[in-house]
């Protein structure tokens, strides 16, 4: 099977020692069935709560020598997230499957290939479906968005991220979406777009309530958030919870597009 690198990948059969080095591939794989095969993960790997498998560093520091010992007959890597060197030094002994979904659209191929590579299609294509349904569900009235991720420089999410993508699709139009990956912009060029909406997930920057302030002190949006950031950055079987509650949260005052005096923020 190809990964996204283009990279033929043999899996004979079924893996039975998987090590995860993505969090959002570490909770899909447990929520379609394959979970009793993982045995390491990352510290990072939060859901299903209280996993057993060996943990084995960070995404970016992950501990290969650990890897090693583990014997995995398939280790699972994200383009972005993880460092290529370390999926070259993982190779030397075991096989490396590369994943990177752009949109949510993506995900439900991910959800599939995810299903063949370990057995469980069935329950996969059950994930894929209800994902779809979601997908298909009509568009919010239109709005623009903007989606900080760092503080000190301020930085945001551009149009060529899977963030931005998510919230496209439920109607959105990102005001920064002609910026690739995650440019460095101040607050004072952000309010001269007028985004109708800002979007505060709590990671990989841990904004805090006052990080709100101080943005709707230079920006009259509305703002929502913070909120648990894996809602919004994590693939897979998450995808469904973070259109679901982006949804609800965006749909909650209805006529907020003409509401940029920052009351009702949440």
């Amino acid at each position: 099977m190809n990964d996204v690198r283009g990279k033929e990948v043999a899996i004979p059969r079924p893996p039975r020692r998987v090590v995860s080095l993505v969090p959002s591939i570490t909770e899909t794989l447990f929520d379609i069935g394959a979970g009793a095969d993982v045995v390491g993960v990352t510290d990072w790997c939060i859901y299903p709560e209280r996993i057993g498998a060996t943990r084995l560093g960070g995404t970016k520091n992950p501990r290969v020598d650990e890897i090693r010992e583990l014997q995995p007959d398939l280790v699972h890597m994200n383009l972005e997230e993880n460092l290529e060197r370390h999926a070259r030094a993982i190779e030397e002994f075991a096989p490396v499957f590369v994943t990177e979904p752009k949109s949510p659209g993506d995900v439900a191929g991910l959800l599939r290939q995810l299903g063949a590579i370990h057995g469980v299609a069935d329950a996969a294509e059950r994930a894929a479906a209800e994902l779809e349904r979601e997908l298909a569900r009509p568009a919010l009235p239109s709005f623009t968005f903007v989606v900080p991720i760092w503080r000190a420089p301020w930085m945001w999410c551009g149009g060529d991220t899977y963030v931005s993508a998510l919230v496209e699709s439920l109607g959105g139009t990102n005001a920064l979406g002609d910026r690739s990956r995650y440019p460095s912009v101040e607050l004072g060029e952000v309010a001269e777009l007028a985004p109708d909406v800002i979007l505060l997930p709590d990671e990989p920057y841990a904004f805090r309530g006052d990080d709100a302030i101080a943005i709707g002190g230079h920006i009259p949006a509305r703002i929502i958030g913070p909120f648990p950031g894996h809602l919004a950055t994590w693939h897979g079987t998450r995808t469904v919870k973070g259109l679901r509650y982006l949804r609800g949260a965006l749909g909650v005052t209805p006529s907020f597009l003409s509401d940029t005096s920052g009351r009702g923020r949440r």
